[in-house]
């Protein structure tokens, strides 16, 4: 496989990353009768004696290794941009992370007093995680032009405010009180970074894509 066809499949593996995380919210939570997007986090369908926590550790990890992979591509597409190498270097951090992430307990474990060390250390990991994707998307937006940057802005507003309404909904969720729109705000949030991916990826495609054939048109004029 030469530098080229590596680096294309590389960021593909991003596209494929958003695709498969948006497939796992949808079938996994139709595997758990009674499961809400709406009301319920992500986190829920992973939480320690969820029904569904096998089923969503599998394809988490191809997840994850999908996002590393992506990284490993930014940072091979990088060719002296440094605001996208940081980038590169980010997203490669950012789903190594994400191998080891503690998993919480249900909500009525919560409200008994059943948490523990891996509850505390989840809402840490989804804390550097966020900022994390903050960084990515503030780096990124310093390595393009006007247009992607205004769409990055946009992205990172989208992320803090429904970021913040996610997180105001934490302390009902231990209390295992009800949390109308919590999944949906959480889900906005999701989807808003997995589009930023995609966007990303698809910008890096076409323009090497771009460079390529105004080489080839070069070549053929000359």
């Amino acid at each position: 496989m030469n530098n080229t066809v590596r680096r294309r499949t590389l960021l593909v593996c991003g596209i494929l990353s958003s695709l498969l995380y948006v497939a796992m919210n949808i079938l996994v939570a139709r595997q758990w009768e009674g499961y809400s997007s709406f009301s319920q986090t992500v986190s829920e369908l992973s939480a320690i004696g969820a029904p569904t926590r096998t089923l969503w550790i599998v394809p988490g990890t191809v997840y994850t290794v999908l996002v590393i992979a992506f990284g490993w591509g930014v940072w091979e597409s990088a060719r002296g941009n440094t605001p996208l190498r940081i980038v590169g270097g980010l997203i490669v951090a950012h789903g190594a992370f994400g191998l080891v992430w503690p998993p919480m307990h249900q909500r009525e474990v919560l409200a008994a007093g059943g948490g523990t060390l891996t509850d505390s250390l989840h809402l840490v990991w989804a804390a550097i995680t966020v900022f994390c994707m903050m960084l990515e998307i503030g780096f990124g937006a310093a390595a393009f032009g006007k247009r992607f940057r205004l769409y990055s802005i946009v992205t990172a507003v989208v992320l803090v405010v429904f970021g913040v309404l996610t997180g105001l909904t934490a302390p009902s969720v231990s209390a295992n009180l009800p949390t109308p729109w919590a999944g949906v705000w959480e889900r906005i949030n999701i989807a808003a970074f997995m589009l930023w991916v995609v966007v990303l990826a698809t910008t890096l495609l076409r323009a090497r894509d771009s460079v390529a054939a105004k080489n080839r048109g070069n070549l053929a004029a000359a």
